[in-house]
């Protein structure tokens, strides 16, 4: 290997301890192949080792109050935002520009789209209190630091499910990230193993909490095997695993770990609104390719009573034409591949079940070229729009890394009945009795009456689960002394 020494190297961070592994990845840029980083790589029995040992993290939390780590937290926002921080043991730092760019070359998220994910995780850390009060249904939080207490005229007691929540992330999106940030105010430590292709914005929020005042110690940063990633979802005790199905699925009853798969998010537009769906358009066209089409909330389905053709075809001369552009234009709509594989896969996936029967790309009309394009050294996927005839086809409730969304025709009475687990669920309706059905249907994670893009966050309520809940437990408690 030629000199990296101008190559910054991301140690494993074990529990306040920086560490240099002989075995190493090298991060690249996913256009030049140039190498960003260098990432310390450790197998499961050292993941093990520091996890025996991880008391002493959370005894470093203990000794601050949830008031005082919600204020070290907003501090740390301000830092992950603004401010230029420690890159790895080499005496690298990073601005938030650098980082921005940096993440962008890995990534292949557009500059535009870091910054939206930034800004988001900066409002999660300053609004730490707002978020903990939904969450806890406005418990005085004080009940924690005493572990017992009286509020709502009755008496509390809390005790911590775990010792540490353990963090394994994806890579497709740095606003994941902020499903952890409750944890440490809640003196939690994390253990998290990074995404390959992005390392980036866990270790900078980890350096971020540092300079605020929260112990290092509390925070582990393991780039790992499988079997390390197994060790950490195993014995931590609680924690988050980000995938696909096939690789969620083996987790589906474990109640330790939390799922966060396809979301399978969806519009439904009710009888009552579907005459005026060209009002509805541009929240449509958000909900399908904001952030590129990389979330679990992006709407992958568009289902209506009436007028699917006619939809299909008004979402498709909107997104249909649009293209790559640089990393740079503030206009980017597109978000590159860092693994072109992952792009032929979905290209075809999406090619092969279009030979069922019942389907038609209407994207491809106005496209003007191929679905899968390289552009700058990139390779991208352009928005697709697929006309189902029936909600059975293969393609009607699918989901993929980019803009991809069915339009199909439900009659109103049938799509509870149809549309089956859905994280983020947009209903287009003013019918009472519709929204009742909506509002106990129990498969709907996130409900929004209204054109409300799928989308939108409310921090204040669970976030793909109630970190709160997860992390703390209520029990009964007499005391007489």
């Amino acid at each position: 290997m030629s000199d990296t020494s101008s190559i910054p190297h991301l140690p494993v961070l074990r529990l306040g301890r920086s560490y240099d592994s002989l075995e190493k990845i090298e991060v690249k840029d996913h256009r030049t192949g140039e190498v960003k980083a260098l990432v310390s790589q450790v197998n499961g029995g050292i993941v093990r080792r520091d996890l025996a040992k991880i008391a002493a993290s959370r005894a470093a939390l203990k000794r601050f109050t949830v008031q005082q780590l919600i204020e070290l937290s907003a501090q740390a926002g301000e830092l992950f935002l603004n401010g230029t921080l420690p890159l790895g043991d080499r005496g690298h730092t990073q601005s938030a520009d650098q980082y921005v760019a940096t993440l962008s070359a890995t990534s292949g998220l557009p500059h535009v789209m870091v910054r939206r994910n930034m800004a988001k995780i900066h409002y999660a850390l300053t609004h730490l209190k707002t978020v903990l009060n939904g969450l806890s249904r406005g418990l005085d939080l004080t009940i924690l630091d005493r572990g017992f207490g009286e509020q709502f005229g009755t008496r509390l007691s809390f005790f911590p499910t775990t010792q540490a929540l353990g963090l394994v992330m994806p890579s497709n999106s740095p606003a994941v990230n902020s499903l952890w940030l409750p944890a440490v105010a809640l003196k939690t430590p994390v253990v998290i193993k990074p995404g390959k292709e992005e390392p980036w914005t866990p270790y900078r929020l980890i350096q971020a909490f540092i300079a605020a005042g929260v112990p290092a110690e509390a925070f582990g940063f393991y780039p790992t095997d499988h079997e390390g990633a197994a060790t950490i979802l195993s014995q931590c005790g609680r924690a988050l695993i980000f995938g696909d199905k096939a690789t969620t699925a083996q987790y589906a009853n474990n109640p330790a770990i939390q799922i966060h798969g396809p979301g399978w998010s969806k519009i439904l537009v009710g009888a009552d609104c579907i005459e005026n769906w060209r009002e509805y358009l541009p929240v449509m066209v958000s909900s399908i390719s904001e952030n590129g089409g990389r979330s679990c909330i992006n709407a992958s389905a568009i289902v209506v009573p009436r007028f699917g053709a006619e939809i299909a075809d008004a979402l498709a001369r909107e997104l249909g034409p649009v293209q790559p552009t640089r990393p740079e234009d503030p206009e980017a709509r597109l978000s590159g591949f860092a693994n072109p594989k992952m792009a032929d896969f979905i290209d075809g996936q999406i090619e092969e079940g279009l030979k069922t029967p019942g389907a038609e790309e209407v994207t491809a009309r106005y496209r003007g070229g191929p679905r899968k394009v390289e552009f700058e050294g990139g390779v991208y996927l352009r928005p697709t729009i697929v006309r189902c005839d029936s909600f059975d086809h293969p393609l009607a409730n699918r989901e993929f890394l980019c803009p991809y969304a069915s339009v199909v025709e439900v009659p109103q009475a049938e799509m509870l009945q149809r549309i089956g687990y859905t994280l983020a669920c947009t209903a287009i309706t003013k019918d009472p009795a519709f929204i009742e059905q909506l509002e106990a249907f129990p498969h709907i994670e996130r409900l929004n009456i209204g054109p409300v893009s799928t989308m939108k966050i409310s921090w204040d309520q669970p976030h793909e689960g109630n970190m709160f809940e997860f992390l703390w437990q209520r029990r009964s408690i007499e005391r007489v002394w």
